[in-house]
């Protein structure tokens, strides 16, 4: 049985902890693949390949947003296997490169398999066993399956898989709510499919801001067919070949779609449980999440944990950030630094784009916190008017006695990139007052809504400000 100074499995961000600084370590690198592909979620089946198809799809309805600027474009018309085997022909690439690299560093020892742990500080791999001195578990997250029985003969895409279609489907049913459905609705409806989202609650992106979601919806079912408030029932293979799809609603009604493809973006569970963590001693939530505490340790010694499998947020910049952490702390175990999950933001690139960091509306009125909001049109900055944007703002909450930003939550063209010196501010304790008056805002660029949903909030300061200018 082989010993290892240190065992790493997973090889997303797991895989990136491990530069030079380890080279004195012997370390076994334990992965189990997404579709047999090296280097995790992000790079294979997630973040970077899924904008890769949703470039081309906010360029394919550049024609909408062109008409409302008196400008005629023809729709896109984009080339689904050119798209596909561009995008993948280059993250194959690097996936096989990744794998080339480790299994050519001299001190990694790379075993691709699932991993089980048999006994404390032992784990069952490719076959045969290891035991280390410390882990790390970063083995990342999967699909959620589905609560019914998929029938023979059906097949059910997952984000795991859709992005390979040999064929553009000529319609798709997407059945979840979420940023995975989002997405691809925009990505698949661009490229000229007809899609049907099917959601069980009242909004799609429940868990965004109320505002964000209720105008995210709307917007997104004037271009898909949206059916809320439905619960999946059945599937069944249709006549002609493509898949029926039923659901119930609250009242126990039932409706049929039919559609080529099915894709489930119910979202993603954390692989703890494929593990057998309580072999080694590691606890899991009620969650399925790996328990950590600020040190990204486990519940045992020497095994740490980060990424999907332990942290509530499925988020890449979460889990490089844990992943920078349990370096340092391997590194330095006399000097351990906590994690912080201060001020975590998200995004979704879908059409419109959204971005948030910070508390939701409803969570602060729930909490029973005082705030104050202040909600910013798009179309009320000089660059909201050039753009003709009727239905874009930017939404922020703040402390009313110190000034202090809640949340914030943005939708509209370039969401993502607005939002982060709002994060800044969060993460930096940066007042109201200090981030809108402080700095300059170019003039008249889309940042402005920004300035002015700041210098909207009724926070300390401004009162006096005002009371300043009238005498």
């Amino acid at each position: 049985m082989p010993h290892y100074d240190l065992c790493v499995i997973g090889s997303g961000s797991g895989n990136s902890l491990l530069d030079e600084r380890f080279s004195s370590m012997k370390v076994a690198l334990v992965d189990k693949g997404i579709n047999g592909a090296f280097g995790g979620t992000c790079l294979n089946v997630g973040c970077i390949p899924t904008k890769m198809f949703v470039r081309p799809a906010d360029l394919a309805t550049a024609h909408a947003e062109a008409a409302r600027v008196d400008v005629a474009l023809a729709p896109g018309k984009p080339d689904w296997p050119a798209i596909r085997d561009r995008i993948f022909g280059r993250i194959d690439a690097i996936s096989n490169s990744g794998k080339d690299w480790r299994i050519e560093n001299e001190h990694i020892t790379l075993l691709e398999g699932e991993a089980r742990f048999t006994g404390e500080k032992t784990l069952g791999v490719a076959g045969g066993k290891l035991t280390a001195d410390r882990f790390v578990i970063a083995a990342g997250s999967r699909p959620r399956p589905f609560d019914v029985e998929i029938p023979e003969g059906v097949t059910v895409h997952t984000s795991d898989t859709v992005m390979r279609l040999e064929k553009l489907p000529r319609s798709m049913v997407i059945v979840g709510g979420g940023f995975i459905a989002a997405e691809f609705a925009h990505v698949f409806s661009a490229y000229g499919t007809r899609v049907t989202i099917i959601n069980r609650s009242g909004t799609l992106l429940r868990r965004e801001d109320e505002d964000v979601a209720r105008r995210f919806t709307r917007l997104m079912s004037r271009r898909v067919a949206v059916r809320l408030n439905q619960k999946l029932a059945s599937f069944e293979p249709d006549e002609d070949g493509q898949i029926l799809v039923v659901t119930t609603d609250a009242s126990g009604i039932e409706y049929e779609y039919a559609a080529e493809v099915v894709l489930n973006a119910t979202g993603r569970i954390p692989n703890g449980d494929t593990m057998n963590l309580a072999a080694a001693g590691v606890e899991m939530d009620d969650g399925g999440l790996i328990v950590v505490d600020e040190f990204q340790r486990t519940t045992a010694d020497g095994i740490f944990a980060l990424g999907d499998v332990s942290s509530p947020a499925q988020l890449k910049h979460v889990a490089n950030h844990e992943m920078r952490i349990v370096q340092h702390n391997l590194l330095h175990p006399d000097d351990l630094i906590p994690a912080n999950h201060d001020a975590i933001p998200h995004a979704v690139f879908s059409q419109p784009q959204i971005a948030a960091v910070g508390a939701t509306e409803q969570e602060l009125r729930e909490s029973g916190r005082r705030y104050v909001k202040a909600v910013q049109d798009y179309g009320s900055v000089a660059y909201g008017w050039a753009m003709e944007d009727r239905e874009s703002f930017c939404k922020l909450l703040a402390d009313p006695e110190t000034g202090q930003l809640l949340g914030a939550h943005i939708l509209g063209e370039q969401a993502p990139v607005l939002i982060q010196p709002l994060i800044q501010a969060m993460s930096f304790g940066l007042g109201v007052r200090e981030m809108a008056r402080g700095q300059y805002w170019i003039h008249p660029a889309l940042a402005e809504v920004v300035e002015n949903a700041l210098l909207s909030l009724a926070v300390p300061g401004y009162e006096r400000e005002a009371n300043a200018v009238d005498e």
